[in-house]
């Protein structure tokens, strides 16, 4: 048997996957049922288009409870390490400068379950984190991006 992926995130990503979860089993559900119902009144299901996408949109949202599932399942909550605070790790923000005169960007590394670059979140998985995960502050590291590669210094890690 295959290993199931281990889902990095703090336990405030997995309060969150944890609430999308009860809402999409709780009312989401519920709201697709009564639509599939609706639908089978309109007759003949073989031409009816909002039956097709009641289900659709109940295939999607059973999708995403069976993955919200086994993120939970498989959740690997990160804890802070408070005796290495100047090295770069999950769970840690890190505020960075691009070499040679770039200015400074700040992001909160965390598991790819929460990401998300706009509010500062990076996965752990991206180009980015992985160069710069167990460096410290001062260091100068080379990161390969799509983009090609840049240097940055880590001028901070909280």
């Amino acid at each position: 048997m295959a290993t199931e992926k281990s889902y990095y995130m703090t336990e405030e990503g997995k309060e969150k996957i944890e609430k999308e979860l009860h809402q999409l089993k709780t009312e989401k559900r519920q709201e697709v049922v009564e639509r599939i119902k609706i639908a089978r009144g309109f007759g003949d299901l073989s031409e009816n288009s909002e039956y097709d996408a009641a289900k659709d949109e109940q295939a999607f949202v059973e999708s995403r409870i069976a993955q919200l599932e086994k993120m939970i399942r498989n959740a690997v909550i990160i804890e802070n390490d408070n005796e290495n605070q100047n090295v770069v790790q999950l769970g840690k923000s890190v505020t960075f400068q691009e070499l040679p005169d770039g200015d400074e960007e700040t992001y909160t590394i965390v598991g790819s379950a929460e990401s998300d670059p706009f509010e500062g979140k990076i996965s752990n998985d991206s180009p980015m984190a992985k160069s710069l995960l167990g460096r410290e502050v001062g260091e100068e590291v080379p990161v390969v991006t799509p983009g090609g590669e840049i240097n940055v210094k880590i001028v901070k890690v909280e």
